[in-house]
């Protein structure tokens, strides 16, 4: 199971963050955000074989592949930005961290206009 090996490398690493925090803090940032990054090259392969089974079910299912795509980058930039996010309140930039969250939802605001005018127009045809 992947999560053991995620969850033991996490575990070690919080206890070198620990053991190092306490004399340099900004080796225990740079540990920090070797752990995270290397998670998330660790998950990424995974990813591309969510969006491939997704992808198979929506032509299965005929459903337009424009809102599907639109759809699968929304999920990217919550993750990306989430991601992002934490890392940068884990450096103790919170301020920064904020503002990546702040960007992440107007893009996803900006990429979600076309369903909602998609949902909008299926309103007004059955009204």
């Amino acid at each position: 199971m992947e999560i053991i090996k995620i969850a033991f490398f996490a575990l070690i690493a919080l206890f070198f963050i620990i053991i190092v925090q306490q004399s340099r803090k900004d080796l225990a940032v740079i540990i920090s955000l070797f752990v995270g990054v290397s998670i998330f090259i660790f998950i990424f392969g995974k990813f591309n074989a969510i969006i491939l089974f997704i992808q198979e079910m929506a032509l299965k299912a005929n459903i337009n592949t424009v809102y599907l795509n639109i759809v699968l980058k929304i999920l990217a930039i919550s993750y990306i930005a989430s991601f992002c996010s934490e890392i940068c309140k884990d450096a103790g930039s919170n301020n920064i961290a904020s503002k990546v969250e702040f960007g992440g939802k107007v893009l996803i605001l900006f990429l979600a206009v076309p369903i909602l005018m998609a949902v909008l127009q299926s309103i007004l045809n059955i009204m």
